[in-house]
Parts: C-alpha cells; structure tokens; sequence
C-alpha cells in the first residue's frame, strides 16, 4: 500500500480534544527529558507539545515520508527522521542513549504487530520513563450504542485503505502494555464525547525494572 500522504502541518481533527490530556500526562516528566513522538504524522503533536514545555527535547518518527517532509519545513525545536513504531529508536535517534517518555497518537489502532512496537518502546525508555498512547475507545456501552443506530460500518472504516485494524478497550490495551511485565499503567482518561460514550482513550503507562 502506498503511504500515507501529508500536503501541510495543521492540526487534525482529534487533536482538539487529545492534545491537553497528553501534555497533562507528560507533566509528569521532569525538566530538561527526552520526548519521542512514535507516528508523529506531520509533526503538530509534538510542534504544540514541545510549544507547551520548551524545556523538552523532543523528537518525531514516521514512516510517511511525505509527513517528515512537511513536519520538517517548519520544525519549530523538534527533529524529525523516518522511521517505523517497529524500529529501534534510539537507533534513529542515536543522540538520545534512552528516552524518558514516548507518546503515541491514534497509531496503536493501525498496527498488525502492537507487541513489537510496546517491546520497541520499552528497549528505548530508560526505567520510571512513561509512555503515554491514545486511540479510538471501545467498550459495552458504546459498542452497543453503535450496533443498534446502525453506525458499526462507518465507525469500522472497512473501506479506508490503511484504516483502524484494532479496535481496543481500555481491558485490552492494559494487557497489551502489562503482559510482559515492562509496563504498568497508572492512568486512564477517556476523551472527546460523554462518559462511555467516548471517542477516544489516553493511557499513561510507566516503564518498570524488568
């Protein structure tokens, strides 16, 4: 499949009501870290995050080439380099011998593979860093609420090339995070929409000594 492409740097539509939920849970970073943006798109996340804490030194990977291309016209103190949620990180960036906090925004929905990157993420966060992932929310009563106004085949996107091919509830993700002992999640935030109803999740997770 052919990537996906970016034509500018503004914002995306669920970056209205994600961006201040993430930038809360990456209070919880010290002064002067390291932040990885993982499927950073064009670069706006991590452009209004490291706006909000200039303190951070933060960086952006991603696959589209297109994406890196816009994000870095306009870096604005955040470097930029191609790359998968696959890889090794601190190989792409090898200036950073660990990072103190990964963030992740509506990309763990897309990936065949979501342990390879949670394994990625944990061999590039130094012990006590937090990694900070959204996605699309499910649970009982959304689910519900879907199937019975006939609203489950557009909120499935089958026919978007490239779309949502996991579809997690906070149950679901907490596993994927805490099977393997790495991570251990210590919040939860759902977004966007009423309670159980929400459009999307934040979870913080903070790496462990394992």
């Amino acid at each position: 499949m052919s990537e996906y492409r970016y034509t500018n740097d503004q914002a995306g539509f669920s970056h209205s009501y994600l961006v201040d939920p993430v930038a809360d849970f990456l209070r919880r970073t010290p002064n002067n870290s390291a932040l990885l943006d993982v499927g950073c798109g064009n670069g706006s996340m991590c452009k209004e995050i490291k706006a909000s804490r200039p303190d951070l030194r933060v960086y952006g990977t991603e696959l589209s080439q297109s994406g890196v291309a816009v994000a870095s016209k306009d870096p604005r103190g955040v470097t930029f380099r191609e790359g998968s949620a696959y890889d090794s990180f601190t190989s792409i960036f090898p200036e950073e011998k660990h990072f103190d906090a990964i963030m992740s925004v509506e990309v763990v929905e897309h990936l065949f593979e979501p342990r390879r990157f949670v394994a990625s993420a944990a061999d590039a966060l130094r012990p006590g860093g937090i990694l900070v992932l959204t996605t699309p929310y499910h649970g009982y009563l959304k689910n519900l609420t879907m199937a019975v106004t006939g609203k489950l085949d557009a909120h499935f996107t089958a026919l978007w090339d490239g779309g949502h091919i996991k579809f997690w509830s906070k149950k679901t993700l907490t596993q994927l995070l805490e099977e393997k002992g790495h991570f251990r999640v210590e919040g939860f935030r759902g977004v966007g929409r009423v309670p159980g109803l929400w459009k999307s999740m934040v979870l913080v997770a903070r790496r462990t000594s394992a």
